[in-house]
């Protein structure tokens, strides 16, 4: 019986020992086999892009590996920003090169300016990650003086994050002397011709009698809202001439209450309709006002209602 356990004892470490000689034996010739590659120095692949990397690395039978990608606005997308190991460094062949990837800048949207005074703007567009660049003016019929007539990059741009977002201001109304073109759009163009009267401006007429919309509305116009009109301008309106005589234009009459408050609300009011969007309301009012307007409008159209620039009530007409 003691014989037996002393057997199974040296049965075992004879296992035990022919394991770690065999183990031994295996990174010996694995070692050896690693030690009689070709030795290559790792070129240096920062900047490079992954096609022209591959090309550097494959007659040195080096393989490369993607281990990340990272945001750099200096570095073009595509390319290579670090590697591991560093270029230079004495590598076995088949050492695999492993790389991290530039995702180029990093891109955001930009905000709506329209309406917003010059300093809410501001602010938005730091809350946004973007800054203000060159501020210009222009005199407005439509936007009260000091708000944001337009702006470039337009409103949901995908730019890089800390560019820069231009504006124009409005100036308010312009002085004696100076003409500029009203918003005449889905306006009867009974108003227009009156304004163009008044001023002397000549007026070109172009009929669209596949419109939908009631005979005599402004489709088109040209020039754009505020531009300025001289003395010799022509100025072009395509208005609606559908069959079936000239009835006057439906319209509707929205009210709207500011909500009460401690400070003045921007209010904007948009005209949704077959033809897109139309501004009815621009301005700043006091909590408590009421807007009373008189909306022509066509079919399925409907009114959106913002408040500092936050879409707060939609309305169908």
């Amino acid at each position: 019986m003691k014989s037996n356990r002393i057997y199974g004892i040296e049965y075992l470490l004879a296992a035990v020992f022919l394991c770690v000689l065999a183990f031994a034996a295996f990174r010996y010739g694995l070692e050896g086999a690693v030690h009689n590659r070709k030795e290559q120095v790792a070129p240096d692949l920062r900047n490079k892009s992954i096609a022209g990397a591959l090309s550097m690395l494959a007659p040195l039978n080096l393989p490369l590996m993607m281990e990340g990608e990272e945001f750099n606005g200096s570095i073009p997308i595509g390319s290579i920003l670090r590697q591991r190991p560093p270029g230079g460094t004495k590598v076995r062949e088949g050492k695999t090169i492993r790389v991290v990837v530039s995702q180029g800048g990093e891109t955001v949207f930009t905000p709506s300016l329209s309406g917003l005074p010059l300093r809410n703007a501001e602010i938005l567009l730091r809350q946004s990650q973007l800054a203000l660049g060159e501020v210009a003016d222009s005199y407005s019929l439509r936007l009260d003086k000091g708000l944001v007539l337009s702006q470039d990059p337009k409103a949901e741009s995908s730019v890089e994050k800390n560019a820069l977002v231009n504006v124009v201001v409005s100036g308010g109304p312009p002085p004696e002397g100076v003409v500029l073109m009203p918003e005449f759009l889905r306006k009867n163009i009974a108003e227009a011709k009156e304004w163009a009267a008044k001023h002397g401006v000549e007026i070109d007429l172009v009929n669209d009698p596949d419109s939908l919309f009631p005979y005599g509305t402004v489709l088109e116009q040209q020039p754009q809202a505020d531009a300025v009109v001289s003395d010799s301008a022509k100025v072009a309106l395509t208005i609606s001439a559908r069959a079936g005589g000239r009835p006057e234009p439906s319209a509707a009459a929205f009210h709207y209450q500011v909500p009460q408050g401690a400070s003045e609300s921007l209010v904007r009011i948009v005209l949704v309709d077959q033809k897109g969007e139309r501004e009815l309301f621009n301005g700043l009012r006091a909590p408590g006002s009421k807007i009373d307007l008189s909306v022509s409008a066509a079919k399925r159209a409907r009114v959106k209602i913002f408040l500092n620039g936050t879409l707060v009530e939609e309305r169908n007409l």
